[in-house]
């Protein structure tokens, strides 16, 4: 498939900088991939769209604040944007303006310090700071690194709770698992009464989810590690779900990305590390039924796997409804339910 076949066109209006009020006010765009209708629907109705017995598989990453700002000891200001942990108080990160960060430089952030050393592939910078409890830091110093389609020169009150799913709870996302943050303690409540049961994987989504197709070919591209993490009760209720006759429903493409690569021979699999599993058409699905997500950037490896899960030519005619529909896109926009 060509690359240039994830291309659409979208007006910048249409591309969501605040969330909607509540959480669960979204628009939802419900498509059969049976039948090929398309259904609008709001959010909060979802529960009404899964069955007694379907299980719920969502992504329990909370996105860190990963931004910080220190100065050099001459004064010169540095930016740090922290992307992931390779060892206890050293990581990989992005630094500006790294050109003049020398390999050693010193760094002063709110009274902590750090040395910038090596320069890594990508551009990116091995950065490590003299005490290993970086996380405190960052809740005192940090910011939340908003999406750079997200135009605001700082991130305010709302995106502290708003880029953050009601059920985060693991450090480590430098970015939010958008399709959850459409969900309620509320809408939570009304799943258990439908029957529905959920279920938590992590997955700590990286910068790299920003990254686009630059290559011809879809199968040319390749996607960054990300750090996972799927328990044993997680992968009992997965196996149970399935053996009941039950949908597993991913909530966004990275816990279908968990899922597709911990399922093999007919089963869920407990296992944690890094994954690279790339999804692109075409591509059989085992370990997902149902998708939750909202609406990609063109030429994303994120938008290549919702045109395989939900077929090139249906997922073209969706995507052309929501933009003459004005549906709101990306992380802070609408989302879709493809049955």
């Amino acid at each position: 498939m060509k690359t240039s076949e994830l291309e659409y066109a979208l007006p910048d209006a249409l591309i969501a900088q605040r969330p909607a009020e509540p959480r669960d006010a979204s628009r939802l765009l419900i498509v059969n991939r049976s039948t090929g209708d398309l259904h609008e629907e709001t959010f909060s109705n979802l529960p009404s769209h899964l069955r007694e017995g379907d299980c719920l598989v969502l992504n329990d990453t909370r996105v860190i604040r990963a931004r910080l700002t220190g100065r050099k000891p001459t004064g010169g200001r540095v930016e740090l944007f922290l992307l992931r942990e390779s060892a206890p108080g050293t990581w990989e990160a992005l630094v500006r303006p790294s050109a003049k960060v020398k390999p050693g430089s010193r760094v002063e952030i709110d009274g902590a310090h750090c040395t910038v050393e090596d320069v890594l592939p990508g551009g990116k910078r091995l950065v490590r700071f003299d005490s290993p409890d970086v996380l405190q830091l960052l809740e005192a110093a940090g910011a939340v690194p908003l999406p750079p389609y997200i135009h605001r020169d700082e991130p305010d009150a709302v995106d502290l709770s708003r880029y953050q799913t009601v059920y985060a709870s693991r450090d480590g996302a430098v970015a939010a698992p958008t399709a959850g943050l459409h969900y309620t303690n509320e809408m939570m409540d009304a799943l258990d009464r439908r029957g529905v049961a959920r279920t938590q994987i992590t997955l700590h989504v990286g910068y790299g989810t920003f990254k686009p197709v630059q290559c011809d070919r879809l199968e040319d591209h390749s996607v960054d590690p990300e750090d996972f993490d799927v328990s044993e009760s997680t992968v009992d209720t997965l196996n149970a779900t399935r053996k009941n006759g039950g949908r597993i429903i991913a909530v966004g493409t990275t816990a279908t990305r968990v899922l597709e690569t911990i399922y093999r021979d007919g089963k869920y699999h407990a296992e944690s590390g890094a994954t690279s599993h790339y999804i692109f058409p075409p591509y059989a699905f085992g370990g997902v039924d149902t998708l939750q997500t909202n609406f990609h950037l063109p030429r994303s490896s994120l938008l290549a796997l919702v045109y395989a899960f939900g077929g090139v030519d249906l997922m073209r005619r969706a995507y052309d409804y929501a933009v003459q529909e004005r549906f709101r896109f990306y992380s802070y926009g609408d989302t879709m339910l493809i049955l």
